[in-house]
């Protein structure tokens, strides 16, 4: 049987906490500042809401970077998931979104800065590690992952 992970993690529940985001905030940022003001240092992220545009990304695989996708538009939050784990000894954001469209269609990608809030609310579940995971270079896939 193949290899179906590289490293488990165990560790307790840890605080539960809610935010509402201001009008016309950056989504990226401002879910980056919560969890640096309340030193969150590993968890979950579940947001959404709506946007009056967005930027998100996609990973170019075979090259190894990411592209930008714009959309000028005002639309519907319909999943925003994430993590925080830490980057250079710092609490750090990982959020993909996925967004509605006017016209139905669906939208989405790696949450990038410059999507900007009409309303939106942030759930965030901590977990509590003795030494939560640090985001290193990934020389295969070239991404930062967990280490």
């Amino acid at each position: 049987m193949a290899n179906l992970y590289v490293k488990k993690m165990e560790g307790r529940s840890g605080r539960q906490l809610a935010y509402r985001l201001a009008y016309g905030c950056d989504l990226l940022e401002a879910l980056q500042g919560i969890v640096q003001e309340a030193d969150v240092r590993f968890g979950t992220i579940n947001f959404l809401g709506a946007v009056q545009r967005a930027r998100v990304g996609y990973y170019l695989q075979d090259e190894k970077r990411f592209i930008t996708l714009a959309f000028d538009e005002p639309m519907e939050i319909l999943s925003g998931l994430g993590n925080v784990s830490l980057k250079d000894g710092q609490p750090f954001v990982h959020a993909h979104v996925t967004f509605l469209q006017r016209t139905g269609d669906l939208k989405g990608g790696h949450l990038l800065p410059g999507t900007i809030i009409f309303a939106g609310e942030v759930f965030i579940e901590e977990l509590e590690l003795p030494a939560p995971p640090e985001r290193v270079p990934d020389q295969v896939t070239g991404l930062t992952l967990w280490e």
